[in-house]
C-alpha cells in the first residue's frame, strides 16, 4: 500500500470553490454522497438528461473488458459501470469510500439477480490490494473527489499489473464555441435547483458543479497521468470536452 504523505498544518486543497484544509476534505465530500446516495443515478439522470448512460457505455467500450480479466472499478459506488463490464465476463471489483454509495448498488445488483461482482469499500489513496493485482483500472466521475489525485493515480498504477491499462471518465471544460458559456449558466443556475426539487439538497449539488471547474484541464490531468508512470497517454474529448475518457498504460 501507498501511505498518504503526512500534511502540513498550512495543506489545503479545493472543495469547490473554496480552498479547505486537506485534511477536511475527505470527511466533506463523505458526507455529501452519504447525503445523496439513494437519488444519485436519478440526479445523473435529471442533470445530463440521461446523457451519462451513453457516455458511460462509450467509455466501456474504450476500456474493452475481456472475460477472465481481473479489473478494479473505483469510485464505483452504485455499480453504473460495473454492471456494464461485468457481461464480458470479466472479474470485477466495486470499490468505493463511502458504503452508502456501495448500498446502494448492492441493492441494484440484488434486484438484477448479478451476483459476479465484488463489494468493497477502498480509499482511493490507500488501496488494500497487492501490487500487480488487476489487469484494468477504471473510474468514472471520482477521480475530481479524491483528496490528493496525484497520490490515487500512483496507487493506480501500483495495483496494476504490466500491460494493464488504467481509464477516467470525467466532467472538463467544452472547448465548443459558446457551448460551455451556455452550459455554465445552466450547471451553475439549474443544477442545484434540480437537486433541491429531487434530493432536497441544493448544496451538494453546488458543490459538484463547482468541483468540475477546480478539476485540471484535459492536458493538465493528462500531464498528471504521466507523472504517476503511465504510458501512451491519450484524451479523447466528449461533446467539445465538456467530459473526457483519459487512458494510459501500465508498461
Amino acid at each position: 500500500m501507498t501511505e498518504t504523505p503526512p500534511q502540513s498544518d498550512t495543506e489545503t486543497v479545493s472543495f469547490g470553490y473554496q480552498d479547505i484544509d486537506a485534511r477536511e476534505k475527505e470527511g466533506r465530500v463523505g458526507a455529501i454522497f452519504s447525503g445523496v446516495a439513494s437519488r444519485y443515478d436519478l440526479m445523473n439522470d435529471a442533470m445530463s438528461g440521461g446523457l451519462h448512460r451513453l457516455w458511460k457505455d462509450q467509455f466501456v467500450a474504450r476500456v474493452k473488458p475481456q472475460a477472465g480479466e481481473d479489473i478494479l472499478d473505483m469510485a464505483g459506488g452504485t455499480g453504473d459501470i460495473a454492471f456494464r463490464m461485468v457481461k464480458s465476463d470479466a472479474h470485477v471489483t466495486v470499490a468505493d469510500i463511502n458504503q452508502e454509495m456501495l448500498d446502494v448498488g448492492l441493492d441494484r445488483a440484488v434486484k438484477r439477480g448479478e451476483d459476479r461482482l465484488v463489494w468493497s469499500q477502498q480509499n482511493a489513496e490507500d488501496l488494500v490490494f497487492p501490487d500487480r493485482s488487476f489487469d484494468a483500472y477504471t473510474i468514472a466521475f471520482g477521480i475530481r473527489n479524491v483528496t490528493h489525485i496525484d497520490v490515487a493515480l500512483k496507487e493506480a498504477h501500483r495495483v496494476l499489473r504490466y500491460g494493464g491499462r488504467f481509464f477516467c471518465l470525467e466532467f472538463s471544460t467544452s472547448e465548443w464555441p459558446g457551448f460551455s458559456e451556455i452550459y455554465d449558466e445552466y450547471s451553475h443556475k439549474v443544477v442545484p435547483k434540480i437537486g433541491k426539487y429531487i434530493a432536497n439538497d441544493e448544496d451538494s449539488y453546488r458543490y459538484l458543479i463547482e468541483s468540475i471547474r477546480r478539476f485540471p484541464t484535459m492536458p493538465v490531468f493528462a500531464d498528471m497521468i504521466r507523472d504517476a508512470g503511465f504510458a501512451n497517454v491519450k484524451v479523447e474529448p466528449i461533446m467539445g470536452g465538456l467530459v473526457a475518457i483519459h487512458s494510459g498504460w501500465k508498461v
